[in-house]
């Protein structure tokens, strides 16, 4: 079975992390299928909105390390950032729906959705300085112009895990759903959008996001760093502890 799944449905493209096993783990096979089911999603005509979410008890915990660490030579072609430039570079609008563990890149994505739903159960972490590392996906600019500078910080430097209400008090997500419907509710905000006039939908979109270039070259200087923060010893002895659990 595949590890990531999708599904057309009345103009949205809901794409379905799947590997519950590995506490759907991102690894570099998922990334690039990821990345592919977007852009072929956003040259569809008949696609209009995208919906991400992972099983009924976790989003994802974050980046298959072992897997990770087989391919440490970042750069625009990796798997991981060419992923994340894709979020960065789509025109049509993407829902989130979270349950359970959304770490790392599981909290950084949603920065790039446009609307984000979870249930009671979600637990947001950027353990990124944890593990001798910066912040990724435009994360450094994005997240404090959403929560503040001060709570930011808390986020990023602290690295500590966070749920769903605290989420909801920082307009991470837009509302919290019982677990039993929302999945349902966050494809109906799905339709709904798909269902608006596409022209003027991205046009809109286009313009609440103005400043991508920007946040392109943030997430650009992100790339550099992490790259240096990989290779250096305090992330190698903290990613050896971390597979050593």
């Amino acid at each position: 079975m595949s590890t990531i799944q999708i599904q057309d449905e009345q103009g949205v493209r809901i794409i379905t992390i799947n590997r519950p096993d590995k506490r759907n783990a991102l690894n570099l096979d998922m990334y690039t299928q990821l990345t592919e089911y977007l852009i072929q999603g956003e040259s569809d005509n008949g696609i209009n909105a995208f919906m991400i979410k992972g099983q009924t008890d976790c989003f994802t915990s974050g980046n298959d390390v072992a897997d990770f660490l087989k391919n440490s030579n970042l750069g625009p072609d990796h798997p991981a950032f060419k992923f994340l430039f894709t979020l960065l570079d789509l025109d049509k609008p993407i829902v989130a729906a979270v349950t359970g563990a959304a770490v790392g890149i599981g909290t950084t994505l949603l920065l790039h959705c446009d609307l984000v739903y979870a249930d009671n159960s979600a637990k947001f972490q950027l353990p990124f300085v944890n593990l001798a590392l910066v912040p990724e996906a435009g994360a450094s600019l994005l997240l404090p112009r959403l929560v503040g500078p001060q709570k930011a910080a808390e986020l990023l430097l602290l690295g500590e895990s966070f749920n769903a209400d605290d989420a909801y008090q920082m307009n991470l997500v837009n509302k919290i759903i019982p677990s039993d419907s929302l999945f349902d509710y966050a494809k109906t905000q799905a339709i709904k959008l798909a269902q608006k006039p596409p022209q003027a939908l991205q046009a809109s979109r286009k313009l609440m996001r103005y400043d991508q270039e920007i946040v392109r070259a943030q997430m650009n200087k992100e790339l550099k760093e992490f790259a240096i923060r990989l290779q250096s010893d305090e992330a190698k002895e903290r990613f050896q502890a971390f597979l050593n659990r």
